[in-house]
């Protein structure tokens, strides 16, 4: 069965290290905070200007003044601080931060990432995301492996606008984990109970699998 976007959150949580500062994009992304293990201390940052980021609120616990960059209201752990953007986004800029978490609407095989725009669809703006690929070492990102058109968006090149050139290290989906190679995607996990013929089906890009693949450990 493929994954729903809890479970990848779940697993792209097994990827956060202890004494981690860790930024989440919106979207799946957000929803890593609530499986991170609960024996490490990770700092989780909001470019909005927010250190120390907990699970979202229980329903009837909302503080609507606490909210992250997508405007998701939030919970802070003990603490947690509170700073204007341009701090923010010092904090981005001079690589403070090392675990970013995106989601995208494309990715390529050589690291390449779409995730801002759709030409003639209106947009806000790109907010963080050129900021975050630009600076961070480590990004990972958290997508469907196929659009609703059941087309891949695990590509050769991206078709949309690009955010980032080379940068992203990790692909998790509903489908599979992939590390992303000088040769193309690497197959590490598959989600379970899919097999390794339906995820080469799912992506256009190059995909190289190396002996048995393990299933995607969730628990």
């Amino acid at each position: 069965m493929a994954l729903d976007k809890k479970q990848i959150a779940k697993r792209i949580a097994k990827e956060v290290k202890d004494g981690y500062y860790v930024n989440l994009g919106i979207g799946i992304p957000t929803l890593v905070a609530n499986f991170v293990r609960t024996d490490i201390s990770v700092e989780f940052q909001s470019e909005n200007g927010v250190l120390g980021m907990g699970p979202f609120p229980f329903e009837g616990e909302e503080d609507a003044d606490i909210i992250n960059a997508g405007k998701q209201t939030i919970t802070t752990l003990p603490g947690a601080s509170f700073f204007d953007s341009a701090f923010s986004f010092g904090m981005i800029r001079s690589k403070k931060v090392d675990l970013t978490i995106l989601g995208a609407m494309e990715v390529a095989e050589n690291g390449d990432i779409a995730n801002w725009k759709i030409p003639g669809k209106m947009v806000k703006g790109m907010g963080g995301a050129m900021d975050l690929v630009a600076s961070a070492e480590n990004i990972i990102v958290a997508m469907m492996h196929v659009n609703k058109s059941g087309e891949s968006k695990v590509l050769k090149r991206c078709s949309l606008p690009l955010t980032g050139v080379g940068c992203v290290k990790k692909v998790v989906t509903e489908l599979a984990v992939l590390d992303v190679t000088p040769n193309g995607f690497k197959l590490l996990e598959r989600a379970p109970g899919v097999s390794v013929e339906e995820i080469i089906k799912a992506t256009e890009g190059t995909l190289i699998v190396e002996g048995e693949i393990p299933e995607m450990v969730l628990d």
